[in-house]
């Protein structure tokens, strides 16, 4: 691995919680900014080279790898344990199912600062500072040997264990990130997630993520590319004019096969036609009131 590519890790998810304080309810699949949790989580890691997800199986955004804590519903640390057994990486991020501010930036900052810390694990903290080692990145050797040494510590196995007794065998480097590691426990927490989706700062994004995800498109998109020909479309032409055309450019650029650099060439015609188009009325608006229409010459 170079300074510049991304170190190779495997991704665990622990999705099979009982989830008292919802009810019982399904909490992997409640769903935030319209989209489930885990899916939300999935999309995060999706730089791993195997994901294992702990928990019964479902429908889920991109393939993963199922596995159960046996028995089910024995703790995190037996949940973690499940999952460990199916990677084969150095390294391996370990995430809960209810994160729904987890980023794609947040994954590789847990990762770079294991690199440069020589630590066990990278681990974020929330507003109050707490460890929460369900966002976090471990060296696999180490934590292989913490689950078997607590393991034959305790002598009843992992079943019921606390993930801060594991935790307290390792060397951690911490990374404070009050929003990442925000987790849903209660309907209040839901609520307040789904709230902070919708503010006007983060909407748009939120919006693009998930037609994204709905849509299965791996594309960065340029927003402000589309918003300004949406706005020239829509005064140049009609408003009307502003939700097809960005359509149009879209399927433009899908017809090419092109990535980023197709749909900003696209929309640079679209918008230069939109600006003939403006001109032209502009001009048979003022021919029509008797006042002479410059010419916008050939090359417009």
């Amino acid at each position: 691995m170079t300074d510049t590519e991304p170190p190779t890790y495997d991704a665990i998810v622990l999705a099979g919680g009982a989830a008292r304080r919802l009810g019982g309810a399904d909490k992997p699949s409640v769903r935030v900014g319209g989209r489930p949790m885990l899916d939300r989580v999935l999309t995060a890691c999706a730089g791993a080279r195997n994901t294992v997800v702990v928990a019964a199986p479902r429908p889920t955004s991109r393939p993963v790898r199922w596995t159960r804590e046996n028995p089910p519903g024995s703790g995190p640390v037996a949940a973690l344990d499940a999952g460990l057994r199916h990677t084969t990486a150095d390294r391996v991020v370990v995430l809960s199912a209810d994160l729904p501010f987890l980023e794609v930036a947040t994954v590789e900052h847990l990762l770079s600062a294991l690199q440069t810390s020589g630590a066990d694990a990278a681990l974020l903290t929330d507003a109050e500072g707490r460890d929460q080692p369900l966002v976090a990145a471990y060296r696999t050797a180490s934590l292989r040997h913490a689950l078997t040494a607590l393991a034959e510590a305790d002598g009843s196995g992992l079943t019921g264990l606390p993930l801060r007794r594991l935790t307290a065998a390792l060397d951690l480097t911490r990374v404070p990130d009050p929003l990442a590691s925000f987790d849903c426990d209660t309907w209040d927490d839901i609520a307040d997630a789904r709230a902070r989706i919708r503010e006007h700062g983060n909407v748009l994004d939120e919006w693009i993520s998930a037609v994204k995800d709905e849509l299965g498109l791996d594309l960065d998109v340029d927003t402000g590319v589309l918003l300004d020909l949406a706005r020239d479309a829509a005064h140049g032409v009609a408003r009307p004019a502003a939700p097809l055309t960005t359509f149009l450019v879209g399927y433009a650029a899908a017809q090419g096969k092109g990535g980023p650099e197709a749909v900003a060439e696209a929309a640079r015609k679209a918008a230069a036609l939109a600006l003939r188009w403006e001109e032209e009325a502009n001009a048979a608006e003022q021919s029509a009131s008797g006042k002479p229409a410059p010419d916008p010459g050939p090359g417009r």
